[in-house]
């Protein structure tokens, strides 16, 4: 298994950077990849992400339809906050595994 460090603190990534242990998992280390993947984290941001890690811890399904019905963000928005691939950034961020629907 290997570690990295994000705000002085050695979290357990797998070998993609996604946390093994999202419990390691705090705001200050969000920020820390965040800036690593070229973003500024605003509080609509971590807004999306408190909701991605509740849906996880909760044991449902993470999707792009899941964020677009959560009233934070609409899909266009989501994709402009997080381009490219906007739910694997946003999950490698919030500390939880990539959702088996990306590639």
């Amino acid at each position: 298994m290997a570690q990295k460090e994000y705000a002085g603190v050695t979290v357990d990534v797998n070998d993609e950077g996604y946390f093994t242990n999202h419990l390691q998992w705090t705001k200050e280390i969000a920020a820390a990849v965040a800036k690593e993947e070229g973003l500024e984290l605003t509080d609509k941001h971590y807004a999306i992400l408190e909701f991605l890690r509740n849906r996880f811890n909760s044991g449902e399904a993470l999707s792009i339809r899941s964020i677009n019905k959560s009233g934070i963000v609409d899909v266009k928005e989501f994709y402009a906050m997080f381009p490219g691939a906007p739910l694997k950034r946003s999950t490698k961020i919030a500390g939880i595994p990539k959702p088996s629907s990306c590639i």
